[in-house]
């Protein structure tokens, strides 16, 4: 068989040749089969995140959650209308209430304690000035400006009091004389009275006097 292979270079023994380029083959074969590629060529690698999206899933789900939601309430809704005929359900019972509340109050009790110290302090600090001797100055002065004028103290209101009493005087005067001839009148007028009166009763008593004659002689008769 050794001499039956060709050799491509020369040798001198082909047998040792053969056994040389069969072991070379079969390293090369050996390199070829495990070689790797250098290109890429493979499909990229699929991730399970990338088909079954379970957040979108769940955001759906959400949306169908509000969609139903909302439907029961409307229906609740249609169905208490209907049974009631429809009342007004436009009242909100909520009560507002202040964020700040409680920052207000500290600070106005804070403002509180602050004013009532510093008027603690005024109140208690003694005065600087004594207003008895002010006053007493000031009368003092009253008497020296008395004593400088010309004319005397509060003239003006003097001269508005003596204008007020002459209209005053005249108001008087024509009520006494209106009461005068009131009292006259009322004098007059029962006096007038009396002689009427005394007229009516002479009538009368002529009367009585006529009816008693025409009784008695009746009864004779």
């Amino acid at each position: 068989m050794h001499r039956a292979y060709q050799p491509i270079t020369p040798a001198n023994n082909k047998l040792l040749k053969k056994r040389w380029d069969m072991s070379r083959y079969d390293t090369h074969r050996r390199k070829v089969m495990s070689a790797k590629a250098v290109i890429d060529n493979k499909p990229p690698q699929t991730y399970m995140h990338l088909h079954l999206k379970l957040k979108k899933l769940q955001v759906e789900e959400e949306r169908l959650a509000t969609i139903e939601r909302d439907n029961r309430i409307l229906l609740e809704k249609m169905s208490f209308v209907m049974r009631t005929r429809g009342r007004v359900d436009n009242r909100n019972g909520h009560e507002p209430k202040s964020l700040n509340k409680t920052k207000r109050q500290r600070e106005l009790l804070r403002v509180t304690h602050e004013n009532q110290a510093i008027l603690k302090r005024i109140s208690s600090k003694e005065p600087h000035y004594n207003h008895l001797q002010w006053e007493d100055e000031w009368q003092i002065n009253e008497t020296y400006m008395d004593n400088i004028s010309k004319y005397p103290k509060d003239w003006y209101k003097q001269l508005t009091r003596r204008s007020k009493k002459k209209p005053l005087e005249e108001e008087v005067g024509e009520k006494s004389k209106s009461d005068k001839r009131r009292s006259s009148n009322q004098q007059v007028k029962p006096a007038k009275d009396k002689q009427e009166a005394s007229e009516n009763g002479d009538g009368a008593e002529v009367n009585k006097s006529d009816e008693d004659k025409e009784a008695i002689a009746e009864k004779d008769a």
